[in-house]
């Protein structure tokens, strides 16, 4: 099933009122937050108040997941069972470094029993992580691990490589590319990290058509703000799903069928561009469907 993930928020746990504000907002997904936004003395209230919010499925089609704490916090494994519990649609492990980190977390998610249909999402975001996102990705291939997708994480990069985040992510745009592939060569989603300066419109207008140029699947955003730029820059333009339409239909009418290459108002385009049009008509089949309901 294609999902639209143009755009998944992080909402703090700890915060009861952003997690019943997050029930009307037009994210396709949400990340309720465990780690980064919640303060240890928080850690305990944030858990309980997420499992009751997931419990009460009340969040309609957005897609819903629940990022735990690091694997080498004292929290990870309360979080985990909490979250095996609940059943959301995927749970998202931050700093991820190795195969045997997804192992672990498979691992515990069936001694839990946890439903198969819970995946699991690794924030690319350490040095090792990046060295190894192609034995990461291929994790995809085993059903045990759960593996979903990659959510790149640019700002715990930076600290730990003293990579230095600058405009336009020119610093980045080699890593960025290496996970990027990484991860589609395995048939893994790639979200981008959120943009920074919550103020900056026109920035955040210029990150979100840079990720889409680079192959991302959509962004991950700390603000409500940002969710219709996000949004507007990840849905597919009506002419090229028109356009789209059109090379598809062409594909299948009787005469193509075992053609590799047609001509098409006058240009030449081949069956590979039919797949890449089924995916536009899909993601926008599915936004069009989420934003109905």
């Amino acid at each position: 099933m294609t999902r639209p993930r143009r755009s998944l928020l992080f909402m703090p746990g700890s915060n009861a009122r952003a997690l019943e504000k997050a029930r009307t907002l037009a994210a396709d997904g949400l990340i309720l937050d465990l780690e980064d936004a919640v303060a240890p003395d928080a850690k305990s209230l944030a858990r309980d108040q997420i499992a009751q919010a997931v419990a009460a499925r009340g969040f309609g089609k957005r897609e819903v997941l629940i990022r735990i704490n690091s694997l080498d916090s004292p929290w990870w494994l309360d979080d985990l069972n909490m979250a095996a519990a609940a059943r959301p649609d995927g749970i998202l492990v931050p700093k991820v470094s190795t195969v045997d980190d997804l192992k672990l977390v498979a691992d515990r998610l069936a001694e839990a029993n946890a439903d198969p249909a819970v995946k699991v999402w690794a924030m690319i975001e350490t040095a090792r992580a990046i060295l190894d996102a192609d034995k990461l990705a291929a994790q995809a291939s085993n059903p045990a691990m759960r593996l979903a997708g990659f959510v790149f994480g640019p700002n715990d990069i930076a600290r730990e490589t003293r990579i230095r985040m600058v405009p336009g992510r020119a610093t980045m745009l080699p890593i960025i590319t290496h996970c990027v592939l990484a991860a589609h060569a395995h048939g893994l989603e790639m979200l981008d990290g959120p943009y920074g300066d919550i103020g900056n419109m026109d920035g955040l207008r210029e990150e979100c058509a840079q990720s889409l140029d680079l192959g991302f699947d959509g962004k991950t955003l700390i603000h409500p703000s940002h969710l219709p730029i996000c949004n507007a820059a990840f849905t597919p333009p009506a002419d090229e799903v028109a356009n789209a339409r059109k090379i598809v239909a062409a594909f299948d009418l009787p005469e193509n069928a075992s053609r590799g290459a047609i001509q098409l108002d006058g240009r030449m385009v081949e069956r590979l561009h039919a797949e890449i049009a089924r995916r536009t008509i899909a993601i926008s089949d599915a936004i069009s469907a989420l934003e109905q309901g």
